[in-house]
């Protein structure tokens, strides 16, 4: 790493504004639970389940045109609940869509035929609206390669979204300057989070999430405490075993991911392709970032951009800011106050 570190700490602070409501609270997929049922051929209710404070995110269905609501097309609305009635002069089949222009990223959708067995697919947001395929839900319907594409793009936005992961590996990279001993560190992270969001959503692990977000906060401020001490010669386990370090927090990142899966409830027969997919997504992700931040600063290196010697421990104090504010405010939200 150089001294250009003053640059992309100020491209952190900004896109740190943009994702802080996101960063500060516990990690969500943007994906809720939903059913569409058909009570007797061509009659159906939808369903969205989502807690009040999200209810104005649902908006009024897309139907195809011989469908018509029974009630308010805005629905009824629980506590929570969402609930849309349609009637459709001949039953939807195969070759119909229905559009969600929910400001929501996805959802878990469960569709129950009259008589037939519930089938569980994801939705993926398209554009201004998420997409919903009835052929996806047919028996013996669902291409795994659409499933693979659905859960890798789940993955990929999560981990963009996920600020505090993102300045964990950004101190990682700090702590790392030398590119091979980076590889070996950034892939013990991988490694480990990638188990424990295995056993975690397969269900041999379970712990509550308020602390591990709050936990995960936490070790951005380890790492930045032992990138200061540094700075001041003394040098901890850390820095000589980075990859131990790295391995050690990234079994504790991999809860926060698993806690964003299992919110939504993944249908038993796609967990093994969700979390095989959901966790590439995760990787590319991962990737990305490093790979835009290393570029960043190759340029800025090669633009002989120069900066005092104090100038260096900025980018550790803004990522030691923004995640001692989160580890205090997500404390305070376990113990209520």
């Amino acid at each position: 790493m150089t001294r250009a570190h003053p640059i992309a700490a100020l491209v952190l602070v900004v896109f740190a504004a943009w994702l802080w409501p996101a960063a500060a609270s516990a990690h969500s997929l943007g994906v809720d639970k939903a059913e569409l049922i058909e009570t007797a051929p061509g009659t159906y209710q939808l369903l969205s389940k989502v807690p009040q404070r999200l209810a104005s995110a649902i908006t009024t269905p897309v139907l195809p045109d011989r469908c018509t609501f029974e009630g308010s097309p805005r629905g009824e609305r629980g506590s929570y609940l969402v609930l849309f009635r349609f009637t459709c002069q001949t039953a939807l089949t195969s070759d119909d869509q229905l559009v969600l222009p929910w400001k929501r990223d996805g959802a878990l959708l469960t569709v129950r035929w009259f008589e037939q067995e519930p089938l569980t697919r994801l939705a993926s947001r398209q554009g201004e609206a998420i997409v919903v395929d009835l052929e996806e839900y047919l028996a013996g319907s669902g291409s795994i390669v659409k499933a693979a594409s659905r859960y890798t793009k789940l993955g990929f936005e999560h981990i963009l979204e996920g600020l505090d992961h993102l300045l964990f590996v950004f101190a990682l990279m700090i702590v790392v300057r030398n590119g091979w001993r980076l590889v070996k560190t950034i892939t013990a992270f991988t490694i480990a989070h990638s188990i424990t969001l295995a056993l975690a959503t397969l269900g041999y692990v379970n712990l509550p999430s308020a602390p591990v977000e709050a936990t995960i906060a936490l070790s951005i401020v380890f790492l930045c405490v032992e990138i200061v001490h540094a700075a001041r010669g003394r040098i901890s386990l850390t820095y000589r075993y980075p990859w131990i370090v790295a391995f050690a927090f990234g079994l504790l990142h991999g809860l926060g991911f698993a806690g964003a899966l299992s919110e939504i409830g993944l249908p038993p027969n796609e967990i093994p392709i969700a979390l095989l997919f959901f966790n590439i997504g995760v990787e590319l992700g991962q990737l990305a970032f490093v790979f835009v931040i290393l570029i960043v600063l190759n340029l800025l290196t090669a633009l002989r951009f120069g900066f005092p010697r104090w100038a260096e421990l900025v980018p550790t104090y803004v990522i030691g800011t923004l995640a001692m504010y989160w580890t205090l405010e997500r404390t305070a939200a376990i113990a209520g106050l």
